[in-house]
């Protein structure tokens, strides 16, 4: 019987705090960084220097991987090499100084005016359970900023219909509370009374909040398929959360309360933001002064 000497089953268990995304990537960068060692020779962490995590790295820009990705990569190693560490199992930590290429800076996508309204106040389908569904999704989304995933892992008791507040469990298993205004609350409080229970089903989870078409939870693929409906124009979720960060901001709201509404852990994340911002003013200077 093999050992495995890697420990993938016990990293994988220290990742539980982090999201199911975080920990899927981490545990493959992991493992891929595995089968590239043996290919060299190196079949334990502990025969791991320095030199053996800067060549896999030059590997892939040798591929072709783009700079984010490799970025991603090399915090996954910084991660598992520092558990191991922690472990005792490891005395050095040959990835204590790694360096990667910095990812190009991208201004977020925001939803224009036009598609937010298209999206909030289309058409009305009052007798489809389904269609109600999807104005909460959509209502959810922008009043309140959520990830998909948080959005997607909400229960029916993390919702305050009479304070207006969600809670939601984000990134590292911190928890937060949330405002939503009046009209989303009034979209929350019709979605339980008149939609929610048509879609259960026997073995639907009883707790969740949304479902989808199997009564199952509602899943971040149902709520792009959601926006791929209810849009004209091709919409990524995260860009509703993009827009309500940045309409904070542009509406005067401290950077500050913005990242603890978005449950940023640095308010360097948050800070992207006041450059979008900053674009657009500057893009409504150039189309209204009368010099420019």
């Amino acid at each position: 019987m093999s050992v495995d000497l890697f420990r993938h089953d016990d990293f994988g268990l220290w990742l539980e705090g982090r999201s199911p995304a975080t920990r899927r990537a981490y545990c493959s960068d992991v493992r891929q960084l595995e089968v590239w060692l043996g290919e060299v020779g190196v079949a334990d962490p502990a025969m791991v220097s320095r030199l053996h995590l800067r060549s896999w790295m030059a590997s892939m820009t040798d591929r072709g991987l783009a700079k984010a990705t490799i970025a991603r990569k090399a915090a996954s190693i910084r991660a598992y090499f520092s558990w191991l560490v922690e472990r005792g199992v490891l005395v050095d930590d040959p990835a204590a100084r790694l360096s990667s290429p910095s990812a190009k800076s991208r201004l977020p996508d925001l939803v224009g005016q036009v598609e937010l309204t298209e999206l909030l106040d289309g058409p009305e389908d009052r007798h489809d359970p389904y269609w109600i569904r999807d104005q909460v999704v959509i209502e959810v989304l922008y009043a309140a900023g959520l990830r998909v995933a948080e959005l997607c892992d909400l229960d029916v008791d993390d919702v305050d219909l009479a304070m207006g507040m969600v809670t939601v469990m984000g990134k590292g298993a911190k928890e937060r509370r949330v405002p939503i205004h009046e009209r989303c609350a009034q979209w929350i409080e019709r979605y339980l009374s008149d939609a929610r229970l048509a879609m259960m089903r026997q073995d639907s989870p009883a707790a969740a909040l949304l479902f989808n078409r199997l009564g199952r939870r509602l899943g971040p693929r149902d709520v792009r398929r959601i926006l791929d409906r209810r849009s004209s124009q091709p919409t990524h979720p995260h860009a509703l959360r993009h827009t309500y960060a940045t309409h904070l901001l542009d509406g005067g709201a401290d950077l500050r309360v913005v990242q603890e509404l978005l449950g940023h852990a640095s308010l360097g994340t948050t800070q992207i933001y006041t450059h979008v911002s900053k674009d657009r003013l500057q893009q409504v200077y150039d189309r209204t002064h009368p010099r420019s």
